[in-house]
């Protein structure tokens, strides 16, 4: 009797177990599932995958029974026309639609990723379609971008932006915006705000990356978060000794109205005790670095003399990257000194540096067009520009190359994937 009721026992408990067990399944399998559901909206949009074809042709030089693909890709080379503002005016009245249609991310592709969120500053002013593909090449939910548009522009711009924004909570219009003459200080003031803006955010960004209208990013979020990972609360930017033919530059004061102007009256020196070095408007700084510009009283001071500078962007953040004082910084030593192209902030081809790199040039000539000695950069440049270390790149334009844009989002969306096309056989 005994043996018979422990029998019993012992069958339920069997029974028990194989219908717990299955229910452990039942329950992993469910969870791949909603995984894969929510993955489903990192595929890759129609456009790029017609696209990648010929881009892997161009960026790994394997043309060979590819004929057709280039043919296809190169015949669209220049745009005739961009998206107008009222597209997206339409477009993000239904915001869940917009989000499917134009192909953003809405989960975080990793939890590395999801535990280092990225803050971004966005100054724009024109061609609203770039700065929607520019937002949609950075987008991850678990970021922050904070969005200066220039007050010069239109209302229909401004309220295209605005459409696009109100479609994302982690994406916002700086709450203080400038009128933005090129080269004078409304430049950093565009970024100083969207910085203030920024520290108020309830998102725990981990670094600050700006950026304009002409950037495009050259490497995924992913691969983003492990350089930055890499730099240890370091900050990246170029800066190097001011040479004499820029010194002009903040040695004397400058007039500002819709052009910056210099005059013949000299600045008092700079109320810090290092040297001033010279770089570019583009940084990769710490929250720490941000939070001191913002706070400190001695960098205040700084901000207040530069206003009246020639292209202070040029000079202000490289020197505040040389201040022992401040978060991130390297010391004053030429040791310490950072070219643009060792730096991770931007990739940039200056006209009167390119030539042949087997006689000691930098990097070749451009194959898109010069823009203010800028390379505005063309397909042809993307072999080159993708093996590079840089987050992003400048400058890029879709009326000059929409090609190189393009490849770059089939190309980034297709990495984000876990697919990297830059592993294949190089010639």
């Amino acid at each position: 009797m005994h043996f018979a009721k422990f029998f019993k026992c012992q069958m339920l408990l069997r029974t028990l177990s194989v219908i717990l067990i299955g229910m452990l399944f039942s329950f992993i399998f469910w969870k791949n599932e909603i995984k894969s559901l929510s993955l489903f909206h990192v595929r890759i949009p129609k456009q790029h995958s017609a696209d990648l074809p010929g881009c892997l042709a161009i960026i790994n030089g394997d043309i060979g029974g590819k004929k057709h693909e280039l043919e296809e890709l190169l015949a669209s080379r220049r745009r005739r026309s961009l998206l107008p503002e009222e597209f997206y005016l339409n477009s993000t009245q239904d915001c869940q639609a917009y989000i499917d249609q134009r192909g953003f991310y809405t989960v975080p592709l990793s939890k590395e990723e999801e535990e280092f969120p990225i803050a971004y500053s966005m100054v724009i002013h024109e061609k609203i379609e770039m700065f929607e593909r520019l937002l949609r090449a950075v987008y991850a939910p678990q970021n922050i971008y904070c969005i200066h548009v220039d007050q010069k522009t239109s209302k229909d711009f401004q309220e295209a932006v605005e459409g696009i924004v109100s479609c994302f909570p982690n994406v916002f219009v700086a709450s203080k915006l400038e009128s933005v003459v090129y080269a004078s200080w409304s430049r950093v003031q565009a970024d100083l705000n969207c910085m203030k803006d920024l520290l108020k955010s309830h998102v725990q960004w981990k670094y600050l990356l700006n950026t304009c209208g002409t950037d495009f990013p050259i490497k995924t979020n992913g691969e983003m978060v492990t350089a930055l990972k890499a730099l240890k609360g370091k900050n990246s930017m170029e800066t190097e000794i001011t040479n004499n033919y820029k010194k002009g530059r903040w040695q004397y004061r400058h007039n500002i109205t819709d052009t910056v102007v210099r005059t013949e009256e000299k600045k008092p020196p700079p109320p810090i005790n290092t040297p001033m070095f010279m770089g570019n408007a583009y940084f990769v700084v710490t929250r720490d670095f941000v939070r001191h510009v913002i706070e400190d009283t001695e960098v205040r001071k700084l901000l207040e003399w530069e206003e009246d500078t020639y292209s202070p962007d040029e000079h202000l953040w490289a020197t505040l990257q040389r201040m022992p004082s401040v978060p991130g910084s390297v010391p004053t030593n030429i040791k310490y000194d950072t070219s643009d192209m060792n730096a991770i902030a931007r990739l940039v081809k200056w006209a009167y540096l390119a030539g042949d790199m087997k006689n000691g040039a930098p990097y070749s000539p451009c194959t898109g067009a010069y823009r203010r000695a800028v390379c505005v950069y063309g397909a042809g440049d993307l072999p080159w520009v993708l093996r590079q270390h840089h987050l992003f790149a400048n400058k890029f334009d879709p009326e000059i190359d929409d090609i190189a844009i393009r490849c770059l989002e089939s190309v980034l969306r297709v990495k984000a994937l876990g697919y990297d096309p830059l592993s294949e056989k190089q010639e």
